[in-house]
């Protein structure tokens, strides 16, 4: 791959210009982000998202955002874009691409199924992950501290505790609570545990229901005779989120999500992260590696380390809640 700590030294001597130069070659080591011979182009950057829903769509719109302002604009840089909207073939399909493309100097892949998939099929260049729940847990990293290989990015885990005390301030009476879940995603079950986890010492009961496909979320919401639901962060779920908040809004039940854009979209309330700031910090990482600076293999996981408040009030009316006033004022967004 290109050593961008060589380009760091020309951008330098040229008075701020990003110039590159051109050489050949490059060996395993050099996979891992530790730099190598430079070569002539843009940097060009792979992306492979999961699904579309616009906390993904968010990461992809504040990545792009971070480059810019790191100075990748204009001819300095090129993306290879891809969806795999859902689909296991397609996202092994896309992965398969980009691995065999010689050009691509870092591979950005959103959402855990598209990072296992590259995780596992490109060793040659840097990947970085983003909206990964549990990296340890889907094998990605060795530990988030120290990733070990030609991977690393940043983690969006959510507050599950908290988020399911703000049910409580909500609807003081709830006591079961329902979740829907994809059996595909690992992060989800991952985020099913922590959510028994922390009802069990909040005096709630978690039930649960698995789907193997979007079309299947709104049957599932049915089946489940509870008080609110809980929407992790979820791909499939997420996806088909309508279908639920349907069939929460028949129960006249809150629906907690895991993201800010969920509630944005009809869910209740949230403590939850803002994708596009965590978008803008995968592309710092990018930076750092695409410039020599840092190596996958021994650069942290990231996570962001404030959660924001959002609260929908015409969802709330819907079923008959009011915030508490201390909520209201909390709130960064409010729809």
């Amino acid at each position: 791959m290109k050593s961008f700590t060589a380009l760091k030294l020309v951008a330098l001597a040229a008075s701020g210009a990003l110039a590159l130069t051109a050489c050949g070659g490059s060996t395993g080591d050099e996979t891992s982000g530790n730099g190598g011979a430079a070569a002539e182009g843009p940097v060009k950057i792979g992306t492979i998202q999961y699904v579309s829903h616009p906390s993904l769509d968010a990461v992809t719109k504040g990545f792009k955002k971070g480059m810019e302002e790191a100075g990748y604009t204009g001819d300095k840089i090129s993306y290879d874009d891809n969806n795999a909207q859902g689909d296991q073939a397609t996202n092994a399909s896309i992965v398969g691409k980009l691995a065999s493309d010689s050009d691509i100097d870092l591979v950005l892949a959103i959402a855990t199924p598209s990072a296992q998939a590259a995780a596992q099929s490109i060793t040659s260049i840097p990947v970085l992950f983003s909206a990964v729940t549990d990296p340890v847990d889907a094998k990605l990293v060795a530990s988030n501290e120290a990733p070990g290989a030609n991977v690393t990015g940043t983690s969006d885990k959510n507050p599950v505790k908290e988020q399911l005390e703000l049910l409580k301030q909500i609807s003081p009476d709830a006591k079961k609570v329902g979740i829907v879940y994809s059996s595909g995603e690992a992060n989800s079950a991952v985020q099913v545990q922590w959510a028994k986890d922390a009802a069990a010492e909040l005096g709630l009961t978690i039930e649960e229901s698995a789907i193997s496909a979007p079309s299947e979320v709104q049957q599932a919401a049915n089946s489940l005779d509870v008080d609110a639901f809980y929407v992790p962060t979820d791909n499939a779920v997420v996806s088909a989120l309508e279908g639920l908040l349907q069939t929460a809004q028949t129960k006249k039940i809150p629906v907690i999500a895991a993201d800010g854009d969920s509630v944005k979209r009809g869910a209740t309330a949230t403590f939850g992260i803002n994708y596009e700031k965590l978008g803008v910090q995968t592309a710092k990482m990018a930076d750092k590696i695409l410039k020599g600076e840092a190596k996958p293999a021994s650069m942290p996981v990231e996570t962001l380390t404030e959660v924001d408040l959002y609260l929908n009030e015409t969802a709330a009316k819907k079923i008959g809640l009011q915030f508490p006033a201390e909520l209201k004022d909390k709130a960064i967004e409010t729809y």
